[in-house]
Order: structure tokens, then sequence, then C-alpha cells
């Protein structure tokens, strides 16, 4: 297949889910005002599951049919990387001021547990094959499991309490409205989906014939393509005026990724996932969770003024987190 018919198709793909993802954020929108959730919640719980399953699927066919656990592994965390650097576009779009003078509090806990998780995440693949495992599992993977159902509660509970409350006076939605969206919102994130799962086939195919490592192809170039549809749901809900479901999302992203290790385990089998990848991985990770770091510094601090008039210190601080990673990488892949 020639470079120019992958081109078309990868184009086709980009397009398929920009559209669906202004529709999977107007839906989302909608559930959130006619359930009474936050927005942050419906982007780390809802969005943000729907647009990391290209990651998950990619990431588990890499340990299962190619037995590849570096490309998966690398796939995963360098997803990451690229959601939390996307972070750096939504605080540009924020003409105003800085995105973190307007985000919600709610965002400091799903980058904690961002940090938290990370940062067993580099523990195991520092310890490597010294490091526990229960019937060829990871022992860190019910960790992980366990670390991202409670960051959902958590980020619930925190949300349910300083939402405004429904206005009482207001007519509740009709039982047929809620399903005609919940319809809506599964019409889309199929289409998510489906055009998120064709998308990494092409872009595979296309680093092929442009002759890139694996090692590379993961954790940058593949991370990049399988995080299209978590941006083009981010940049629809910026459109919406919905910042806190944009950045719900790409935290949500970062989580669920991270979550997906934990899944890919449970799939490898020849032993604990992480015991068996490059130590190079372990920089991935210490990158996300510093790239976490700022944004819980961004959020606490709330700076006001913009580096060059473009965004905040906080977006510097993560452009320069990726590069240097992506430099790390690419050293280590060749």
């Amino acid at each position: 297949m020639t470079s120019t018919l992958l081109a078309a198709q990868f184009l086709v793909c980009a397009a398929l889910i920009a559209r669906a993802g202004f529709v999977l954020s107007q839906s989302g929108d909608r559930l959130a005002e006619m359930h009474g959730w936050g927005r942050g919640w419906v982007g780390l719980a809802l969005l943000a599951s729907v647009t990391s399953l290209p990651e998950l699927s990619s990431g588990i066919s890499a340990v299962t049919l190619v037995d590849a656990p570096n490309l998966a592994v690398g796939n995963a965390l360098g997803a990451c990387v690229v959601n939390l650097g996307f972070l750096v576009i939504v605080d540009a779009l924020q003409r105003r001021q800085p995105m973190y003078r307007e985000a919600a509090a709610v965002h400091l806990l799903s980058a904690a547990f961002a940090v938290v998780m990370l940062g067993f995440v580099a523990l195991s693949l520092q310890v490597g094959a010294r490091a526990p495992s229960l019937f060829q599992v990871g022992a860190f993977s019910p960790l992980l499991f366990g670390l991202y159902l409670l960051a959902l509660r958590s980020v619930q509970a925190h949300s349910a309490q300083n939402e405004a409350a429904p206005d009482a006076g207001a007519a509740p939605p009709e039982r047929d409205a809620r399903r005609r969206e919940w319809r809506r919102f599964g019409v889309a994130a199929a289409v998510v989906v489906a055009a998120g799962l064709w998308l990494p086939e092409v872009a595979d195919r296309l680093a092929t014939q442009l002759q890139l490592s694996r090692s590379f192809v993961g954790t940058i170039f593949m991370a990049l393509v399988t995080t299209l549809p978590e941006m083009a749901v981010t940049l629809s809900a910026l459109r919406l005026g919905a910042l806190d479901m944009a950045i719900g999302n790409l935290l949500g992203s970062c989580l669920f990724n991270v979550m997906i290790l934990a899944i890919e385990d449970l799939f490898y089998r020849h032993g604990p996932l992480l015991s068996a990848v490059d130590p190079v991985h372990a920089s991935t990770a210490v990158t996300a969770m510093v790239m976490s770091a700022l944004v819980i510094v961004g959020l606490l601090m709330r700076p006001q003024g913009r580096v060059l008039r473009v965004a905040s210190w906080v977006s510097v601080g993560l452009v320069a987190a990726y590069l240097v990673n992506a430099a790390l990488v690419f050293l280590a892949a060749g």
C-alpha cells in the first residue's frame, strides 16, 4: 500500500474522530446537566474511558498477537505524556487568562492520583524482575486497579459536594430525552472507538514505511496517534466553553492509560509485564509524574502571567518535560 493511500486513510480516521468527538462533548455536557453530574467528573470518567479505548486495544494486541511488551508499555506511558502535554494547547487557547485561573479545584485530585499511580509504575520498572508477582501478574497491577477506582469515586464525591444544587423549580428531564441523549452519546462513542482502533494500524504501516524504530514508534509516534480522540474531544469541549470537561478528559485519560498497564499485565502470559520491558520506560513514567506535579502546582498557585503572551510558565515546564523525554527515548532507541 502506497504512502499516499495510507495518508488518506489517516486523514479519514482523523476527520471521523474530530466530528464524533464534537458530538461526544455535546452529549457529555447535556448528560452532565440532566443527571446533575460535574463536568470535571464527566470528562474524567465518561469521556476519558471512551477516548482511551484505542490505547487499550492496541496495547492488548501488542502483548498477545505481536508479543511486543515494550510497544504496549511505551504506548500507554507515552499517551500519558502526550495527554498532559496537550494541556499546553488548552492553556494557550484560553485567551483571557491562563486556564489554571479558571479550572476547578477537583482536578487536583485527578493529578495527585496520577502521581501516585505513576510512582508505583516507576518503582515496578526500577525493581524489574525482582518485583513480586501473583500468578504471573505483577503485584502492582491490583494496586493500580484499586487506585483508579478510588480516583473515580473521590472525584465524584468531591464534585457532588462542590457543585451547585439543581434548581428545585426546574422540571426534571424526561426519561425519553435522557435515553435519546444516551443513544447519541453511544453512537458517537462507537465512531470514536472504531476510528481510533483503525488509526493505530494505519499509523504503524506509515511508521514502517518511514523506517522508524519500534521503541520510538511506541512511545512517541503511536502514543501521539492513539491520543487523537482525546485531542478531538478536548477541543470540542473547549468550543462549548466546558473547560473543566476538557481538563478532566485529559487527566482522566492519563489515569486510564496507567490502569491499562494492569489490564495488559493480565493478558501477558510470560510473567509480570513491567518486568519484561526496557528500563527506559521508567524515564517516561517519571516524566509523566513531573508533568502531573506541574499541573498540581499550577492549580494551587493559579498563575496569572503568560510567557511571551502565549501560555503560563507551567505550560513552558510541560513542554520542556515532554521534549526531554522524547530525546531520552530517541537516544535509547538508537
